[in-house]
């Protein structure tokens, strides 16, 4: 499958900071190509207006694999308002928040549906959408100064009452030549912009369900403001006879609902004191000669530049001097954000490895600017993949440029931390 090309963003060649630091790094799984008008969720009359327009598409997916054309995988397929009405009702946000948390009922089941937001430039019109039609060419949705396409993500993920419903939708779009991506997301190709819609869909349906419970008292959440919060409601019409629910925290002044959780990541290229050399690591599950980037969990009350010294002494032994930070990506599997940076080691024994702090990586080594460069150019692939051709066994093997860590080895590479003068 070729590798798709990252995200492009908008040219800003008269800004200072640009002069200085060059042009800003954009990482696949960013670069959206929708407004998200995250203040308007709460906005009953927004959504109902946005989910009824003709324009309005709606990206399926099922077990967290999105729905493409069979005949072109690297871009998604969308369903019409038509087609989802059957699983998610003709007028899913015709109840403010206020109105469904004092009508909460535990036994109903409703399909979770995520305002993604609205496509102003015509950006993802591009093909056909799943009936067929030209995108680009349906009438425009105005919402106050907004114009555009609608877009929203549909769990149809057969479960409990409504998995009939979720198998005649599918049914439907596999008729219309279109399919359930059914490889590993990680590897799937899609065009940059389609894949930070995939990433947005994909990390807030997995979010509903992985957090059907209230996490201070246990009870079960209610999905609100189109699928970006979930709140604990204080009683329950479940049986037809309202019944007040167990006190809860969250109920109290301190918050009454709960966000998307985003889990901070740290991966680093780690330069030699003498700036000649990378450090890169390799798992024992990894193929043969692949290596990449270090990188964890930052810890709270911990900086980025803390993290990444801390981590890497952990998993390597070297000890990280001045760190600085490159640039960053979504990754939703299942919710971090991955934060690059590049750092430099202390001279003499600060290069040193050791690998017995952690038993994270099965080798850490010191490779060589030159041959990190010849990998770039001949030795990159997924973890799933095989080696690409040209590649001669026995050298090295990196990520692709889908993956942040083969954009901070080439950062590394350039010689992007070079300071520029002005």
């Amino acid at each position: 499958m070729p590798i798709p090309d990252l995200p492009v963003l908008p040219p800003t060649e008269g800004s200072h900071l640009t002069r200085k630091f060059g042009r800003e790094t954009a990482n696949y799984f960013s670069g959206s190509p929708l407004n998200r008008l995250s203040f308007l969720r709460g906005d009953r009359d927004f959504l109902r207006a946005a989910f009824a327009h003709p324009a309005a598409r709606f990206l399926l997916l099922r077990g967290l694999a999105p729905l493409v054309p069979a005949a072109d995988p690297a871009r998604l397929a969308f369903a019409a308002r038509a087609d989802v009405a059957p699983l998610t009702g003709e007028d899913p946000f015709a109840r403010s928040e206020e109105e469904m948390v004092a009508e909460y009922d535990s036994s109903e089941e409703r399909a979770v549906v995520v305002f993604l937001g609205i496509d102003e430039r015509g950006e993802v019109a591009v093909g056909q959408d799943g009936e067929g039609e030209v995108q680009g060419e349906r009438e425009r949705f105005r919402y106050r100064d907004f114009e555009g396409a609608p877009y929203f993500a549909v769990d149809v993920t057969p479960r409990g009452k409504l998995a009939d419903a979720a198998e005649a939708l599918s049914k439907v779009m596999e008729e219309r030549g279109l399919k359930f991506y059914d490889h590993s997301p990680r590897h799937m190709g899609l065009v940059a912009g389609q894949a930070a819609m995939y990433g947005q869909a994909r990390a807030l349906i997995d979010w509903n369900a992985r957090t059907p419970f209230c996490a201070q008292c246990g009870q079960p959440t209610l999905s609100v403001q189109a699928g970006t919060k979930r709140v604990c409601p204080p009683t329950d019409k479940a049986g037809g006879q309202v019944r007040e629910r167990k006190p809860c925290a969250t109920r109290g002044t301190v918050s009454n609902h709960s966000f998307p959780r985003t889990d901070p990541t740290v991966i680093m290229a780690i330069l030699s004191a003498d700036g000649t050399k990378v450090l890169l690591g390799r798992q024992r599950r990894w193929p043969k000669y692949w290596y990449s980037t270090l990188a964890g969990f930052q810890e709270p009350g911990e900086s980025i530049e803390e993290a990444v010294r801390r981590e890497v002494w952990e998993e390597s032994g070297v000890q990280v001097g001045r760190v600085i930070l490159h640039s960053s990506q979504p990754w939703p599997f299942p919710a971090s954000l991955m934060i690059g940076a590049i750092g430099q080691a202390l001279p003499g024994d600060g290069e040193k490895i050791y690998l017995g702090h952690d038993a994270e990586l099965e080798s850490a080594k010191w490779f060589p600017l030159e041959e990190v460069k010849e990998a770039l150019v001949t030795g990159t692939s997924g973890l799933g993949e095989p080696a690409p051709e040209g590649y001669v066994e026995g050298s090295l093997r990196l990520p692709p440029q889908t993956a942040i860590a083969n954009r901070l080895i080439t950062a590394v590479v350039e010689g992007w931390w070079i300071p520029s003068r002005m």
